[in-house]
């Protein structure tokens, strides 16, 4: 941090003052994404936003209120800078596992009343914005608490919203909320409220008319900040908004703190005329850095769980044989050992079932509660990862045995205390050579690139979902035509998902009733971004389920080279095309009552031999090679809650 701060220094010795009212403004490299910014007369800092000349985000105001100092009013700009920014980077966690990034930089200092200083950081991209505030130290203080944030989003009129609500703290199961587990309203009116009157979770997403789209969101949340979340649509404004009292069971602060100089997470605006961008964006990481090197080389892959379907009475020692033996049939990498193992199988049998597995060629995961004083979870095993001395001990037993990773259950909120729990526990993990897996939890703020022992978060309505009621089923294909342009583009998702059962239950017998096709469920495993894949198969699974069906599921990989938005719309309909290596898998799902007719462009798979997975009449599988156009061109039919995937 000391050495941004040294740079800074260095580059605004530079530059001349900037005359009070005067516009400040900065280009994206293309020249398409323009950013200015205004200290308005009544000492406001404002700014807006434009793609390709037309107006994205009106006049929003800038500006936080700390305890050394009020910087939301009274404000002028003093001093100003700009250069660019020129990064390549690899990282096989994401979407995309190399990535050029070029942005223009703007930095501006702003001073309040007392002549006291504050700086906006803003990096312009092409299609993507990322802004944060430094704050520098400026005489004897050496920490600052943030009381609020100013920071604002002021969209065009007529403008749709795709959002989810944050929750009600201390409420559901166990009172284990906020957990990024409520349900998505499209195109509703901004001026709708919220479910429960406290905003909505990051990422949100923006439809602004015919002009194009915009997904805010934000990175590079780490211990010495809150993670945030939008205010309701208030004076024709949304506000970053900080977590509520009450969450963490109400311990804790609201307000983060940090030592000077430092700087807050950055806020993130990705806008384009087209959905291409949303779906496609590297922001969260391209703007974060690695906060510490790793000695372990960790391996991605796919995974079982018996969790998911045959609930807590498999937690035992020989329904885990059958899912490490589906597993090591299936070709998987792991197999994940969810709650109540240390009760119902046990520490010393654990270390047997672990040597089994290995036997086997399969790696284990073990989960955990986050445990600790904010919620009322039973499930075990408790009182392990909350206390740094009995984490460490645990930890070292897994080392001892080869356990690989670890599922981290039920967290209490997005106070600072909490993530500063998440970084203890990555960092912690990595020093035992540990995976890591969160669920019950937070959106991912960046975190692939920031922790390189970190593989996925759940923080959205997942799988487990499907299983508790028929009308989660039944919104199965709008949900997975709607994760690419929301909350999958911003992190990993570890859903849990691709079942081949009818029915969800153990005995494929009765429970909730699967709507979706089978070749759908083969879609979600495209459509789904998380380096390890926990999927729902099952072991009856390898003599009821269709062999083309299990000869897909073989071989679909869960790291991605390239991603590409090829069509669709969020919540209706979705057209994805990812490359590991070089073979391409195109999915195309549809969530809408009446089959779709589409046609679109596939350059990528022009000119080829193509193998198409599809529904026949009889919505069974089926699968067939055909040849596509030197053009590319595609048409096709997709059934309601059905998929096609083509690969090359």
């Amino acid at each position: 941090m000391n050495k941004i701060y040294a740079l800074i220094a260095s580059l605004i010795l530079s530059v001349g003052q900037v005359k009070a009212n005067e516009k400040v403004s900065v280009l994206s490299p293309d020249a398409k994404v323009k950013v200015e910014l205004t200290a308005q007369g009544n000492g406001q800092v404002f700014y807006q936003v434009s793609y390709g000349g037309k107006e994205f985000l009106q006049a929003s105001p800038l500006g936080i209120k700390a305890d050394i100092g009020d910087f939301s009013s009274g404000l002028k700009i003093t001093e100003h800078m700009q250069d660019s920014v020129h990064e390549s980077y690899k990282l096989e966690r994401i979407k995309a596992s190399r990535v050029d990034y070029c942005a223009n930089r703007l930095l501006v200092s702003l001073s309040n009343v007392k002549d006291e200083v504050i700086q906006v950081e803003f990096m312009v991209s092409n299609n993507d914005i990322a802004f944060r505030y430094l704050l520098p130290k400026q005489g004897e203080p050496a920490s600052v608490r943030v009381e609020n944030e100013t920071t604002g989003f002021r969209f065009p009129e007529g403008t749709t919203t795709f959002l989810t609500p944050q929750s009600d703290a201390m409420i559901g199961w166990k009172r284990s909320k906020p957990s990024y587990e409520e349900v998505y309203k499209t195109n509703a009116p901004m001026a709708e409220k919220s479910q429960y009157g406290h905003g909505y979770t990051f990422p949100c997403l923006f439809r602004i008319g015919d002009a194009g789209w915009v997904l805010l969101s934000e990175t590079g949340v780490d211990s010495r900040y809150c993670a945030s979340h939008l205010s309701d649509w208030t004076n024709g404004v949304y506000t970053v908004t900080f977590p509520m009292k009450e969450e963490n069971n109400g311990n804790g602060t609201v307000e983060p703190a940090f030592s000077l100089p430092g700087a807050t997470p950055w806020r993130t605006i990705t806008l384009g005329k087209t959905l291409k961008p949303i779906v496609e964006t590297t922001i969260p990481w391209n703007v974060v850095k690695p906060l510490y090197e790793t000695k372990h080389s960790y391996r991605m892959g796919r995974s079982t769980w018996s969790w998911i379907l045959w609930q807590d009475w498999s937690i035992n020692y020989d329904d885990q044989v059958k899912y490490v033996d589906l597993a090591s049939a299936m070709g998987y990498e792991y197999v994940l050992i969810d709650a109540g193992w240390d009760k119902n199988i046990g520490y010393d049998r654990m270390a047997e079932l672990v040597k089994y597995a290995r036997s086997k060629g399969v790696e284990v995961f073990l989960w955990y509660s986050s445990s600790g004083y904010w919620n009322d979870i039973v499930q075990s095993p408790v009182n392990k990862m909350d206390n740094c001395i009995v984490r460490k001990r645990e930890m070292d037993w897994m080392r001892s045995l080869g356990v690989k990773g670890i599922k981290v259950d039920f967290f209490g909120g997005d106070k600072q205390e909490t993530m500063r729990l998440y970084e203890e526990i990555l960092s912690d993990a990595d020093d035992h050579g540990l995976m890591v897996i969160f669920h019950g939890c937070t959106l991912p703020r960046g975190w692939e690139r920031m922790y390189p022992n970190y593989v996925g978060s759940e923080a959205v309505l997942a799988s487990e979902n499907l299983i508790f009621g028929q009308k989660f089923c039944d919104a199965e294909a709008f949900n997975a035509c709607l994760h690419p342009f929301i909350r999958n583009t911003v992190g990993s998702m570890e859903f849990g998902g691709v079942f081949l059962n009818k029915r969800l239950n153990r005995n494929n017998n009765d429970s909730s009733r699967r709507v979706t096709t089978d070749i759908f469920q083969l879609a979600v495993a495209v459509l789904f971004q998380n380096p390890v894949q926990n999927f729902a198969l099952a072991p009856n699974n390898l003599t009821d389920a269709p062999e083309l069906c299990l000869q897909f599921m073989k071989h679909v990989p869960t790291v991605w080279d390239e991603t590409r938005f090829i069509d669709g719309y969020p919540g209706k309909y979705i057209v994805l095309a990812r490359r590991h290596g070089d073979r391409w898998y195109v999915a195309a799902a549809n969530a809408q009552k009446e089959p779709l007719k589409l046609k679109f462009n596939a350059d990528i798979l022009a000119g080829g031999i193509v193998t198409k997975y599809y529904d026949g009449k009889d919505l069974s599988p089926k699968m067939e090679t055909t040849e596509i156009g030197q053009k590319g061109d595609v048409t096709v039919e997709i059934l309601s809650g059905g998929a096609v995937v083509w690969v090359r």
